[in-house]
């Protein structure tokens, strides 16, 4: 298939187009590299060529990026010295880009050489900006929707083909280091600002800009292959350099707290590149991406974070059933989630009817969606325009005859089964025979809801985290009369709000909350036994965890934790195994320490809210016992207790599939996401000492940490998850 095509015009200036077939943007893939090393050469070696002009054959967009799943399996790919093909097959791409880079001046003298343009029509990530980042100038078209940057570090690699040493000498490691470190994004105008690019003009001037300055001789040498260049804010043993490389080094590690292997790699990429010469750094940026891809960290947070997440976005677990895309939702309930669920749906272009019991309440549901979009006019991210008619698709009621045409509905009432069967029938009378009807609960078994509908095969769950408008997972739950197109549906609703579905069978706490609640207990459980509480939560934090526990229940309420226990309780009697968390909380909420709204949890908080350290009397209720464990007992404890349970749930078929558990784990309660999710993380390990670790802890601490029957098999075999669970697996099964 072809990737690139060259054309040449009348004036001698040869037009490479970028289209990879197949494709609505351009990736970068093994074929596509050897056309364009071809192109290349031709270019440099015909006579009648003046200089070139690279742009793409997509509209709006110029290119994505690298394949990253030709990066997953770039290990594989390279042989019985996996490092060193690594190494090669890096070295033949920095090769491509210095080609079009020096584009065949005198190595001595800087002098000849063909001028490459870039044309960027818009989008440009990671290798759709580091080829342009080789050429001699970049010009984009004005876009405003396009985003410019390279957001490598956030799938856990760094900018590997020359991106890191390019923008790093070109605009000084301080500027450079939110592109590099934070995966930071521009519209063109911006990203001119910034210096990543050179020029933005008219779309339809794109084109014929470029070649023009192709034709016009410049000057094309870049400044680092000139003698006397230094680096922009200094080299690192100068006064200036020294600082920013000291303030990088506290900085990332203050970030990442030592887990992310990225991000220190890509500094010492920058730092060990800048006291060496241009083509000797690219070598420096290729051995540590090489260990960044030879560490598991890396495959792992690129197949969850990348190919995972988007084959489940794409529908990778969809019924076949016809297209079920939302046309008009209705909203019970306009507290914080449902007015939540209906800025995300108003934004996505869907008409929203959102209920409350009264007009105050539906109204001030409806201001929701004006705050969040206030908000995005300050910043300049949205228009008057843009806000009005988002706010225009809203109305707030509180008619359900206005319920009349809504092909689904999402109920986000109170969390009682009562007042949920009450709006479920109130809706039912309503909205159309074949409409869907959909719960929002994070705790209530959806079967049993499900008994208040005339329909139960048109109910199903949907679980939106909080706030809405951030947080990227949707649980979607299905019950035990759940039908497919019900499925469907709430998979297209998601699809449509750009977030990111799992779907899982109805069971207590579905999956998400099942397997952050032991993490919380843990951490209780870890207090009552007499371990400092900073030693909790620092552990957590340096195994890559967002939160504590106990920063978490605070941030989540004590009350909240209260509520879920005496459920619990009462639903399992004798079973129930957290008597110890229980008591712990029941005496936080007996003396009003109800987290962080009540300004007093496990935490102290001044009068706006700020944490101010742990509480003192935490110690005082608590004594600290005279044997503290060390810091891999504490986070082996925090982990497994989440982990195992994920397991579990794969067990009892409450998962169907692990790169929902994975997805599902980091984006709904931040499982160390350099470890790629739980089960990742046991892959990582081996199912041998992971086994081996669970008969450990049980010894040590009880029947919590018990190995499930499965991983025990695992561990017998020698299998792992993904060898035995993963997409490729369950195909050739």
């Amino acid at each position: 298939m072809t990737n690139f095509t060259k054309t040449v015009d009348a004036d001698g200036v040869a037009i490479i187009i970028w289209d990879t077939p197949g494709k609505s943007m351009n990736v970068l893939n093994m074929e596509a590299i050897d056309q364009l090393d071809a192109i290349i050469d031709d270019v440099l070696a015909n006579d009648a060529i003046k200089g070139a002009v690279i742009t793409s054959g997509k509209p709006g967009s110029f290119a994505g990026g690298m394949d990253l799943n030709i990066i997953a399996k770039m290990k594989e790919m390279a042989g019985g010295n996996p490092a060193q093909g690594l190494m090669d097959g890096l070295m033949r791409m920095h090769g491509l880009l210095r080609k079009i880079e020096r584009a065949g001046m005198d190595p001595k003298t800087n002098k000849g050489g063909k001028p490459i343009a870039c044309a960027m029509p818009g989008t440009g990530l990671g290798i759709g900006l580091e080829i342009p980042l080789a050429c001699h100038r970049i010009f984009a078209a004005d876009n405003p929707k396009a985003k410019i940057g390279l957001p490598e570090i956030l799938v856990g690699i760094f900018p590997g083909m020359g991106g890191t040493t390019r923008l790093s000498r070109k605009m000084g490691a301080m500027a450079a280091s939110p592109y590099l470190l934070e995966g930071k994004l521009c519209d063109p105008k911006k990203a001119k600002m910034a210096g990543l690019i050179d020029e933005v003009v008219a779309p339809d001037d794109l084109l014929e800009t470029a070649r023009q300055w192709v034709l016009s001789e410049p000057k094309i040498v870049k400044p680092w292959d000139e003698k006397g260049y230094k680096m922009p804010g200094g080299a690192p043993y100068t006064p200036g350099g020294f600082m920013t490389f000291v303030g990088a080094s506290a900085m990332i590690n203050g970030k990442t707290k030592g887990v992310y292997p990225a991000a220190k790699a890509l500094l010492q990429a920058v730092y060990e590149g800048a006291l060496v010469p241009f083509d000797t750094a690219l070598k420096v940026e290729a051995r540590n991406f090489v260990n960044v891809l030879m560490n598991p960290s890396s495959s792992a947070m690129i197949r969850s974070l990348f190919i995972n997440k988007e084959a489940l976005e794409k529908g990778a677990n969809r019924p076949a059933v016809e297209d079920q895309a939302v046309r008009k939702v209705g909203i019970l309930g306009a507290g914080m989630m449902g007015a939540g669920i209906a800025y995300v749906s108003a934004k996505a272009g869907i008409e929203v009817v959102l209920i409350d019991a009264d007009q105050d309440g539906a109204d001030r549901g409806k201001a929701h969606s004006e705050s969040i979009l206030d908000t995005g006019i300050k910043r300049k991210k949205v228009t008057e325009e843009q806000k009005a008619a988002t706010l225009d698709l809203i109305t707030a009621t509180t008619d359900y005859g206005a319920l009349k045409g809504c092909d689904l509905i999402v109920e986000a009432v109170f969390e009682d089964p009562g007042v949920k069967a009450k709006v479920t029938a109130q809706a039912e009378a309503v909205i159309p025979s074949d409409a869907i009807f959909a719960s929002n609960t994070s705790t209530l078994p959806i079967s049993e809801l499900a008994k208040a509908s005339a329909r139960p095969g048109q109910f199903i769950g949907i679980h939106f985290f909080s706030p809405v408008d951030k947080m990227l997972l949707v649980e979607i739950i299905k019950g035990k009369e759940t039908g497919d197109r019900a499925v469907a549906k709430a998979l297209d609703f998601v699809r449509q709000i750009r977030k990111t579905p799992i779907v899982v069978n109805d069971a207590r706490f579905f999956y998400a909350n099942r397997c952050i609640l032991p993490y919380g207990n843990e951490g209780i459980r870890m207090v009552a036994e007499g371990v400092a509480p900073a030693l909790i939560e620092n552990a957590a934090k340096l195994v890559g965890m967002p939160l504590g526990p106990l920063q978490l229940i605070d941030e989540t309420s004590v009350d909240l934790a209260v509520k879920i226990a005496k459920a619990t309780k009462e639903a399992m009697g004798d079973a129930y195994p957290d008597d110890v968390p229980a008591e712990v909380v029941f005496g936080l909420a007996e003396a009003g320490r109800m987290g962080r709204k009540a300004k007093a949890g496990f935490y102290s908080y001044d009068e706006a809210g700020k944490r101010q350290g742990l509480w003192s009397g935490l110690g005082e209720q608590y004594p600290l016992a005279e044997d503290q464990p060390d810091l891999v007992e504490v986070q082996h404890r925090l982990l497994f207790s989440q982990a195992l349970e994920a397991v579990r749930a794969l067990q009892d078929g409450v998962l169907t599939d692990i790169r929902e558990g994975d997805v599902g784990a980091i984006l709904g309660w931040g499982f160390a996401p350099w470890s790629g999710g739980p089960f990742s993380w046991l892959d990582i390990l081996g199912a041998p000492y992971a086994a081996e670790r669970c008969d450990d802890l049980t010894e040590a601490y009880g029947e919590r940490f018990a190995c499930p029957d499965l991983l025990r098999e695992m561990a017998e075999k020698g299998e792992s998850f993904y060898g035995r669970f993963g997409p490729v697996a369950k195909k050739a099964a």
